[in-house]
């Protein structure tokens, strides 16, 4: 199955059979935050700034059911908010979801990632989550989406890591193997793949797997046939993500979940190892970490940019003090001192962290760093901590 049309057509077969993600519709506002679905936080982790203007477009290319959707609404108040998706069946749920969920601000069309162009305007945010690596030329898609992006817009991408989904494509090619003629059959595909993790041994490799990494989510239909059956699928590893993002024209900012890509992770114990990596590019080091650690790596999330994308850097102890904090709108059980940060990590503030946070959570007066310490108690060096930990953003005072 290689032709272009011929794909795109068994995807969206696939999810009108298995509309995804399968999460529940709500008649309230969806717990928790994504912060990458966050404008705020999301502009602050790419610039090291709160962003200038909040009434802003998102598109969310390839939505499905508009589970992300619903939270690109929720999150960002002052937003207009665009979903498309090639599945009508899966946009018949989304625009469900959204309706009971209150989600008023969006619209929905049925369009594929290549026809994004059909859509008047650009965007400032890009969310397209578990999409690209779905379709037939990856690329096209990804320079479709391109085009939609304003100046100074963010995208943040997901896509599939080849070494830590091995035993996921050995699965996928055994299932196919099976269905013969009948592949397809999604329904069909489910039942015979849920027959050989009965049938193999509990110590076998893709059971092992599976129980390990995947095995509560697959026991929904929708999510073993997205992973399982899926018939169109690329998985990606550094040399050939770079590409991809290289292709799109824009600026790589960097990934969405830093700590993983930090080479001290799996080298820290032995200096030595540290010291010849000195010399790698940031691509070499990336491509070591995966092959050193590949079960980790079962996907890429990141952020791309187009210029001008403003980068503040906070070195300085005079900027610093000037700038304008603000308590980061992506935390979990504020007003406590034991909370929930941007990453679902949990942080023990002290006291002078706290009523730092305290005043910068109500600061109608745009008061500085330098009168918040001054009020608070806290060291500079607290405020650069709080910075790091994405607790605090902070607006250059030009003053």
């Amino acid at each position: 199955m290689s032709d272009p049309q011929t794909i795109s057509a068994a995807v969206a077969k696939l999810y009108d059979t298995y509309p995804f993600p399968p999460d529940p519709l709500l008649d309230e506002p969806p717990p928790g935050y994504n912060w990458r679905w966050n404008w705020l936080a999301a502009y602050n982790f790419c610039t090291g700034q709160k962003p200038s203007k909040q009434t802003i477009r998102i598109l969310d290319a390839g939505c499905g059911t508009a589970v992300g959707t619903e939270y690109l609404v929720h999150l960002n108040p002052h937003a207009q908010v665009v979903g498309i998706d090639l599945s009508a069946g899966a946009l018949t749920v989304a625009k469900e979801r959204c309706q009971k969920s209150g989600a008023d601000r969006v619209e929905f069309h049925h369009l594929s990632l290549y026809d994004a162009d059909q859509l008047p305007g650009e965007f400032d945010l890009i969310n397209c989550v578990g999409v690209l690596h779905h379709l037939p030329d990856p690329v096209r898609g990804i320079q479709s989406l391109a085009k939609k992006l304003a100046p100074g817009g963010l995208m943040h991408i997901f896509v599939y890591g080849e070494l830590g989904r091995w035993e996921i494509k050995l699965m996928q090619q055994a299932i196919a193997l099976l269905q013969s003629d009948q592949r397809g059959d999604y329904r069909d595909g489910v039942q015979i793949g849920r027959q050989i993790f009965a049938s193999l041994p509990p110590n076998n490799r893709l059971v092992k797997r599976e129980q390990e990494r995947w095995s509560l989510e697959n026991q929904r239909d929708e999510c073993f046939a997205d992973m399982y059956v899926h018939p169109q699928e690329i998985d990606y590893n550094i040399d050939s993500l770079f590409e991809l993002i290289d292709a799109s024209g824009l600026e790589f900012i960097g990934f969405s979940n830093p700590h993983v890509w930090q080479l001290e992770r799996v080298l820290g114990k032995v200096p030595e190892l540290a010291e010849r990596a000195e010399g790698l590019s940031n691509r070499q080091r990336y491509r070591l970490i995966e092959l050193l650690d590949p079960d980790t790596i079962t996907h890429y999330e990141f952020f791309l940019g187009r210029h001008p994308l403003p980068k503040v850097d906070w070195s300085s102890d005079q900027t610093l003090l000037a700038a304008i904090p603000e308590r980061s709108p992506c935390m979990d059980g504020w007003e406590g001192r034991c909370l929930f940060n941007y990453d679902y990590k949990i942080v023990n503030l002290s006291e002078a962290e706290w009523r730092f946070l305290k005043a910068c959570d109500v600061n109608p007066d745009q008061r500085s760093v330098r009168e918040v310490l001054l009020e608070t108690g806290l060291e500079l060096e607290g405020v650069r901590s709080l910075l790091s930990q994405q607790l605090i953003l902070l607006t250059p005072n030009a003053t």
